[in-house]
């Protein structure tokens, strides 16, 4: 009976340590999301106060100046427009993140489906030119630009996004996951030509891997700061990051409305808020229908 006992002791306390364990990456798990929203919430409680009610100090709770900030903000002709900017980001970051999604993937298909004498040296290729900073080669790239007459353009932020090592490299690993080269072959034996084949067989089984880099893609191209910085001079040309960095030197100043320029900064996630809600449903879809699958 002791026996009995001592074995029933340890079953209930090796049971006990997954609970445990789960039990403390739930809090800490909950604790993370608490702290990011957190952030988000006071971002948008700041952007109803008026900018005598943020210098008074910190608050919780929203108050009356919302609309009031929304108009300064969208009506501000000190400033390049707002309204503009954002429109100005939205095109530069869907097509280049709608270009690089689908290039990468195309890229990935090729290497993993075709054989071919330098297919090795080609992903060697590809993973060095990862390694490789954006600042580094800026010098270069501008100096190309000038000669090409491209300066102050938007091509330059668009075309080169097809190049996307990272993006490549992401879509390549999931492609050996889930796409067998028999289901290839079956499709070349119908009658099926390649890009018909990758348009057609290909993408969707690869539509969960490709919303999750369309996201990531649309938020880097959102917040790129640095080339859109060097290339864009027109005022109605400039997007989002541009225009936030031209805030600085007002709040430097504090001659600036803080309320206004919460409300901007609020205006300029938004749409990264509503682009990853409307693709997030594609990957809980995606998932879900392969774990059906398997």
């Amino acid at each position: 009976m002791a026996k009995t006992r001592e074995i029933n002791e340890e079953v209930k306390a090796e049971g006990s340590k997954p609970i445990i364990g789960r039990i403390l990456s739930y809090t800490f798990l909950a604790f993370i999301t608490v702290l990011c929203l957190f952030a988000f919430y006071m971002l948008i409680i700041n952007a109803t106060r008026s900018n005598a009610q943020l210098q008074a100090g910190f608050e919780v709770f929203p108050r009356e100046n919302f609309f009031n900030n929304f108009k300064k903000a969208w009506n501000d002709e000190s400033i390049p427009s707002i309204p503009r900017a954002l429109l100005n980001s939205f095109t530069v970051a869907g097509l280049s993140s709608l270009l690089c999604t689908y290039c990468s993937a195309l890229t990935a298909y090729g290497i993993h489906v075709y054989d071919f004498k330098l297919k090795k040296p080609a992903f060697t290729f590809i993973m060095v030119i990862m390694t490789i900073p954006t600042q580094v080669s800026a010098v270069g790239f501008i100096q190309l630009l000038y000669k090409i007459d491209l300066m102050d353009n938007y091509a330059p932020l668009i075309i080169p996004s097809i190049a996307a090592p990272a993006v490549f490299f992401y879509m390549k690993q999931y492609i050996e996951s889930v796409l067998p080269l028999e289901v290839i072959e079956a499709a070349r034996v119908d009658g099926s030509n390649e890009f018909r084949t990758f348009n057609t067989i290909a993408l969707p089984m690869l539509r969960p891997a490709m919303a999750v880099q369309l996201i990531f893609s649309f938020v880097s191209s959102w917040n790129n700061l640095f080339t859109p910085n060097l290339i864009l001079s027109t005022q109605s040309k400039l997007t989002v990051p541009v225009v936030l960095s031209l805030l600085r030197s007002k709040m430097n100043s504090q001659m600036g409305d803080l309320g206004e320029i919460y409300m901007i900064i609020l205006l300029s996630i938004i749409p990264v808020v509503i682009v990853y809600f409307f693709v997030s449903k594609n990957i809980i879809q995606g998932v879900t229908l392969g774990s059906v699958k398997g």
